[in-house]
Parts: C-alpha cells; structure tokens; sequence
C-alpha cells in the first residue's frame, strides 16, 4: 500500500486548532497525541510544523504502527508510537511519565489503509473476509457477529449503529441465509442487502449495504464505547492551555464528541447565585461554532473527506478537587 496515496483529512484547520498550544515556549517541550495514528499523515505535519514539541502516538493496529514507524522515523526520539486503543491514553501518558499534554487530536473512523487493504473486509465495494477487526490480535471479527448474534440483537445494532430503517428486514434475511451457510465474505453480505431492501430504499443514500457495514464495524470494535471513555479522558489530560481536536465521520460520533465538549464548556451553577463559584465555571472554551466542514476543495481532492467533521476545543481551567 503507497503512503502517497494517503491524504489527511483537514489537516491545516487541526494544525491552526492546535498551534497556539504547540507554539507557546514553556520550561518542557510541549506534548501532543495523536490518539489515531494510521499511517501517520496528521503525526508527521505536527512534528514538521512544531519543531519542538514531542509526539505520542497510539494505534490499535500493529500494521499501521509499522508503516507509521518506517514515516516517522526521521524524527527519532521526538515520536513515541504505542500499541494501545485510544481510551486507554491514561494509561499511557501515566506510564511515560507525563502528567500532562498541551494538544491532542482524534482522526475517528476508518483508516485509509484498512479501507485500502482488501482482506481486511472494510469495505462494501469489493469481495473480501469478513473481518473488520481494527486489531487483528483480538476480539470478535463481522462474520461472527452475523453468524453468532441473536436477531434481536442484530437489530439493535444495526438500528443505533447503522442508522438502519430496513433492519428487520435485513437481519430476517441474515438469519434464514446463515441456517444455510455461515457467513465468510462481504459479497455474500452486499447482496443479500440488495435483495432485502425495497426498491425505494435502494434509491436514496449511496450503497445500500453502508450502513450494516458501519453498523457491524462499530460493534467489532467497540468503538462508540471507546468513544464515551476517550473524549472525556482526553480532556482530563489536558493542560490549562491545551488544546483538543476531533474529526469525526458519522453523525453518532460527532453527537458524542458535540455532549462532552459542550458539558465541559457549560456553567453548571445552580440558577440564581449572585456569583458563580470557581467549580461552576466551564473548562473548557469552545473553539469551533458547530462542527466545521471541509472545503469543497478538499472533499473533490480526496472524497474521504467529504463526511468529516471538525470540533474543537481548550482547557481553560483545572478541575476542582
């Protein structure tokens, strides 16, 4: 897989979000994560444009800490690359010393190299495993998901994870196929969602089989439960000062990423007092309105961008004790 082909998503916007953290001389180099290192394009444009800061990257994919390794390398010992899912970072940062960092970045969603490698099972577009696994080490793979999980649960993944209307009516058509056969390969699974759906519902919306594959990608990876504890963690992490940004790709991400940056922006004093105690006051300020988009430029230069959205913010106070 060519790493040229790899383009970060709004990379200068996370950079400018990040900058007045990373570019402000303090008595140790400031730190940053990168908590989704992939192939490593947003690590190695923040250790380029912050000569003096120090990068810690987590992956849970070994493969991607490999390829990461041989792009970040000449930077030596400024890049610390770690095997670790991103809401195990206080582990991490407890374990390398550092109480504290002055930026940290998320990039959700799928990497361009599991996307790209084709055994992987990512991707609805062409035949392959049905795996998913971020981790290919550990835990359950998509073919044992559908082969394994009772219909109603199915349904409710496919309905909180997928976005799913047709669920039903999909996963009817998973249970009286996997009687017959276990499922092994995405084809299998893109078809069969071809012939469940309605004709109208073909219509709208893209492939119709991306929304069980998001579905089932979440659900092997825990990802929205690793969500809940991560952004929250980050936060925790930061410095005063410090500064955090997240692209998410899905309107479930970002809902969950849009709840903890606001709580920590709100003031959560009782109505009424005259003054509001230091622990009401928010931790955080708000750097973007909204999520931003990226530019029509962007999406037709790399069409993976085209779902992106970009949320940030700064830790303006510590907590309270």
């Amino acid at each position: 897989m060519s790493q040229t082909r790899h383009v970060p998503v709004m990379l200068q916007r996370c950079l400018d979000l990040l900058a007045p953290a990373l570019e402000t001389p303090g008595p140790q180099p400031p730190v940053v994560v990168d908590c989704t290192l992939g192939l490593g394009g947003h690590s190695e444009a923040l250790l380029s444009a912050f000569p003096t800061a120090r990068l810690i990257a987590l992956d849970r994919d070994k493969e991607a800490l490999r390829l990461s390794g041989e792009r970040l390398a000449p930077y030596g010992d400024r890049a610390t690359l770690v095997h670790a899912v991103y809401d195990e970072l206080p582990e991490v940062l407890d374990r390398l010393g550092i109480p504290k960092v002055q930026g940290i970045l998320f990039d959700l969603g799928v990497s361009s190299m599991q996307l790209d490698e084709s055994d992987r099972g990512f991707a609805y577009a062409r035949d392959a495993p049905l795996d998913m696994r971020m981790d290919q080490t550990t835990g359950v793979s998509a073919a044992e998901v559908l082969n394994t999980y009772p219909p109603g649960e199915l349904v409710r993944i496919l309905r909180a994870y997928g976005e799913e209307k047709q669920a039903k009516r999909i996963v009817s058509a998973v249970v009286r196929e996997r009687e017959k056969e276990p499922f092994t390969n995405s084809a299998r699974l893109v078809e069969l969602i071809r012939e469940a759906l309605p004709q109208a519902a073909m219509r709208t919306g893209g492939n119709p089989a991306k929304r069980t594959f998001q579905a089932l990608r979440i659900e092997v990876n825990g990802e929205l439960t690793v969500l809940e504890r991560a952004i929250p963690a980050a936060v925790a992490a930061l410095a005063v000062g410090g500064r955090i940004a997240v692209l998410s790709y899905q309107s479930l991400e970002d809902r969950l990423v849009k709840q903890v940056l606001a709580a920590g922006a709100a003031n959560t004093a009782p109505p009424g007092l005259p003054v509001v105690p230091e622990r009401y006051q928010p931790r955080l300020k708000l750097l973007t309105r909204g999520a931003e988009l990226p530019t029509e430029e962007e999406v037709a230069e790399n069409r993976r961008a085209a779902p992106a959205r970009l949320r940030g913010a700064q830790r303006i106070r510590e907590e309270e004790r």
